[in-house]
């Protein structure tokens, strides 16, 4: 009897999640759109970068230093006035502004070395460390193959071989897009868990269900199962027709163990979205919960930066997070095509944490249904 109440809540759920339109759409956006959006807007390197030129010396050499800025890594120089560059580098239309300064040229032939000045709007943090360097190698460079007469190849005293694996072209697209996907679960499985159970309280089913013949854990059971299998469906669709087939991000690992892992981690994911719908009291209380509880998950899980490039303790902490072992599991398997031999001991604790977030999800719910009560 307690399977089958479980089982008709779920469908209820699912039922009630169809004749909702606001949510089908984020369902389907985040999975297809968001995840093209942000593999496509962050450039894998160095990409059309807007820079101006104030050349006060007008001679050869400030000539082949102009030319040798182009696409893709700058966008064709811009050549402006000393009196400009000021007003370029406001509005943002320079991020990088160099002024060679009079009677460069000569300088340099005389073995004086002259200073260039390099103006960086440092508000562009993706563009103003990498670009500074470019601009530092582009112009040594073009200086140095003046002096010579000619451009020479240095033949460093090691040789080192590089055996790039796992992304051979060094695509961050690669990267990005299943990262996204791996966010876009997490936030969305807690979303429906939320709104569902928030659902019910706005509409006022819970008293409807309260006299009933079923217990605070069926009903909870059956909101995690029917949203883990949502977020679970529309995950399969998207990393199927939009990273594989829409992206053309090549799959290494066994897609079936992935979703393995995926149903674990939205056992646990789920557990906290009920969690988080018994402390907010309307769906803008979810939504600011949700920001305080997302941001830490995704940032610090490594899903942005590697964990190894945090502190210790960020380490240890974030080690009772789901997401953590999620993303974990997920690069290894996706990326480096590892088997459950390696991936065991993430699954293992996606299990114990997702057993820890029930029982800590469902203490919360029965308090809230006998207080509703």
């Amino acid at each position: 009897m307690r399977a089958a109440n479980i089982l008709h809540l779920g469908i209820k759920e699912l039922r009630s999640l169809l004749r909702d339109p606001i949510m089908l759409f984020l369902i389907l956006y985040i999975f297809t759109l968001a995840i093209y959006a942000a593999t496509k807007a962050t450039p894998d390197t160095l990409h059309k970068a807007p820079i101006a030129i104030v050349d006060e010396d007008r001679s050869q050499l400030s000539a082949r230093i102009r030319d040798a800025f182009f696409p893709p890594y700058f966008q064709p120089p811009m050549l402006i006035s000393q009196a400009e560059m000021d007003a370029q580098m406001d509005a943002g239309l320079a991020t990088f502004a160099l002024d060679i300064p009079p009677n460069f040229e000569r300088d340099v032939l005389a073995g004086r070395e002259p200073t260039i000045q390099l103006n960086v709007d440092a508000t562009r943090m993706s563009q103003a460390f990498t670009g500074s360097g470019y601009i530092h190698t582009i112009v040594e460079g073009e200086v140095n193959a003046f002096l010579r007469h000619h451009r020479i190849e240095v033949t460093p005293p090691v040789d080192l071989a590089m055996r790039v694996r796992f992304n051979p072209q060094l695509n961050k697209a690669w990267f990005s897009a299943v990262m996204e996907l791996i966010n876009n679960i997490t936030m969305l499985a807690i979303i429906l868990t939320g709104a569902a159970l928030l659902r019910e309280r706005e509409h006022g089913t819970v008293e409807h269900l309260l006299v009933m013949p079923i217990t605070p854990f069926e009903i909870m059971t059956g909101k995690v199962w029917a949203m883990g299998l949502v977020v679970l469906g529309a995950s399969v669709c998207s990393l199927l027709l939009v990273v594989q087939g829409w992206l053309a991000v090549p799959i290494e690992g066994s897609i079936a163990l992935f979703l393995v892992g995926t149903a674990l981690h939205l056992f646990a994911i789920t557990s906290l979205g009920i969690f988080l719908g018994t402390l907010a009291r309307s769906m803008p209380q979810l939504g600011l919960l949700l920001m305080l509880v997302m941001l830490p998950l995704e940032i610090l899980s490594g899903a942005t930066t590697p964990r190894e490039s945090m502190p210790a303790l960020i380490q240890w902490v974030m080690l009772a997070a789901p997401n953590t072992h999620f993303v974990m599991l997920a690069q290894a398997i996706l990326f480096r095509g590892a088997g459950l031999a390696v991936v065991w001991p993430q699954f293992l604790a996606l299990l114990l944490i997702g057993t820890v977030l029930f029982s800590l999800s469902l203490a919360r719910f029965r308090k809230t249904i006998g207080l509703m009560a």
